[in-house]
C-alpha cells in the first residue's frame, strides 16, 4: 500500500489528494497542515463575500469523511516535524504550501505605516489566526490590475448590509465601512488589464459606490466591462470609486505615515492623496526548483504555487495537481511499498489535530456567528486547540 504525504490542505494540497486517490485507490493519503484547520487558501485567502468560490470545499470533504484521507492539522513543517523524517515515512511527500508574502512595490515609501499587502489584508478579513488587525483610512489607493484588487475594491465599498451571507466578520465590516473614496490605478492600459469581466461587472451591483473610469482604451470584454461601471451612482452614494490606467507607481509620500501616492505615466504625473495604499502585485517566496512535472527529487514533489510561482486561480491549479499525481502515481509503480506512513506519523505528532476535531471547530463557528453571516471564524490558534482538544476524538 503506497503511503503519500501532502504538506498542505489548501486547494492545490487538496486537488492533488483527490488526483492522487483516483490514480492510486488503495494509496493511503495523508494531508498535514500548520493551521489546526484545513482548506488554506479558500478559508483565509478567497474574499469572505465570495461563498460561491469557498463552496469547492464540499468536494474536499468528501475526501476526508468518505475517501479515507487523514487530516493532521496544526503539525508545523520544520517545527513539528521533519522534511527527512516525513520522507522516511512516506514513499511520496508532496509539499503544497503554497506562497504568502505580498510582493513589495519597489518604490521610495513602500514601507512607510499606511501601506499594506493585499494579502495581509484579506487574512485579516477572514481572520487568520492571531493576526493583527489591520487599520484601512478614509482615502485608499489601490495598486494592481488583477481580480484581487477588483476583490479588495468590493469589500471596501460595501455597506453593513451588503455582507449577507458572508463570513467576513463584524470587524473588519467596521474597517470597511470607513472609506470614502478608493483609487484603483494599474500600469497596464485597460486593454491589458488582469481583471475578470465577471468581477468588474460584480462592482455594477454596489449599492453606496458612485464609480468613475479614467482612460479608458481598446476594445475587448474587460473594456466593456469597464464601460458599463461608468457613471453607476445609486442615490444617496457614499463613497467613491476611480480607475485609472496605464501609470507606473513613483514614490509613496509621507513621514511618520502614508500620505499620497504618487504616479507616472510619460512625463505626466498622478498624484493621489491617501492615507492607505493597498499593494495587489502579487506574492513572491522561494520555490524549491521543481520540474514541469512537479518532481524535486527522489519521492519529493511540490504542486501549485510553490512549484510554478504565483499564477493562476482555484481552477488552474486542478488541472497542476493532476500533472503531478500523474508523476507521482508512474514513480511509485516502481517502488516497493513497505514505509510505515500513518502509523509512523501517528507516533510523532500525537498532539495533531485530526479530522473530527476540526469538525467541532467548524460546528463552533457556525454556532456562534451574528445574523446574517454564515460563520465566525475562531481567529485564535489557542482557542481552536482547545476546542479540539476538549470536544474532539482522534
Amino acid at each position: 500500500m503506497p503511503q503519500i504525504a501532502i504538506v498542505g490542505a489548501g486547494p492545490s494540497g487538496c486537488f492533488t489528494a483527490q488526483a492522487l486517490a483516483k490514480l492510486l485507490p488503495e494509496a493511503r493519503i495523508d494531508i498535514l497542515d500548520a493551521l489546526p484547520v484545513p482548506y488554506g487558501l479558500i478559508r483565509y485567502g478567497v474574499a469572505p463575500d465570495h461563498q460561491g468560490t469557498k463552496a469547492v470545499i464540499r468536494q474536499f470533504e468528501r475526501l476526508f469523511e468518505r475517501q479515507g484521507v487523514g487530516f493532521f492539522g496544526d503539525v508545523r513543517l520544520g517545527e513539528t516535524v521533519t522534511l527527512d523524517a516525513l520522507q522516511r515515512l512516506y514513499d511520496a511527500v508532496v509539499l503544497a504550501t503554497g506562497l504568502s508574502a505580498d510582493r513589495r512595490l519597489g518604490v521610495k515609501g513602500d514601507d512607510l505605516p499606511g501601506v499594506l499587502g493585499s494579502g495581509a489584508v484579506t487574512r485579516a478579513f477572514n481572520d487568520y489566526p492571531d493576526t493583527a488587525p489591520v487599520s484601512i483610512g478614509e482615502q485608499v489607493v489601490i495598486v494592481g490590475n488583477g481580480n484581487v484588487a477588483v476583490d479588495l475594491v468590493r469589500l471596501l465599498a460595501k455597506g453593513a448590509g451588503e455582507f449577507h451571507g458572508s463570513d467576513l466578520s463584524e470587524a473588519a465590516a467596521g474597517q470597511c465601512g470607513r472609506v470614502r473614496r478608493i483609487d484603483v490605478v494599474g500600469r497596464s492600459p485597460s486593454d491589458q488589464a488582469k481583471f475578470d469581466p465577471v468581477m468588474i461587472r460584480e462592482l455594477g451591483r454596489l449599492e453606496q459606490a458612485a464609480i468613475h473610469v479614467h482612460g479608458l482604451s481598446g476594445e475587448g470584454k474587460v473594456v466593456e466591462a469597464l464601460e458599463h461601471l461608468q457613471g453607476h451612482a445609486p442615490d444617496g452614494a457614499t463613497r467613491e470609486i476611480h480607475f485609472h490606467f496605464g501609470w507606473t507607481p513613483e514614490e509613496i509620500e509621507g513621514q511618520a505615515h502614508v500620505t499620497a501616492a504618487r504616479f507616472r505615466q510619460g512625463d505626466a504625473r498622478l498624484v493621489l492623496p491617501c492615507d492607505t495604499v493597498l499593494t495587489a502585485i502579487g506574492f513572491e517566496g522561494t520555490t524549491p526548483g521543481a520540474d514541469a512535472e512537479g518532481n524535486i527529487g527522489p519521492g519529493l514533489y511540490a504542486t501549485g504555487w510553490l512549484k510554478r510561482g504565483p499564477r493562476g486561480t482555484i481552477p488552474e491549479n486542478r488541472a497542476d495537481a493532476q500533472a503531478v499525481a500523474a508523476r507521482i502515481a508512474a514513480d511509485l509503480a516502481a517502488v516497493p511499498a513497505g514505509k510505515p506512513g500513518r502509523d509512523g506519523l501517528l507516533d510523532l505528532v500525537p498532539q495533531a489535530v485530526h479530522y473530527a476535531q476540526w469538525q467541532n471547530i467548524d460546528a463552533a463557528e457556525r454556532a456562534d456567528c451574528p445574523e446574517g453571516r454564515v460563520r465566525q471564524k475562531i481567529a485564535t490558534k489557542a482557542r481552536m486547540l482547545a476546542i479540539a482538544q476538549q470536544t474532539g476524538e482522534s
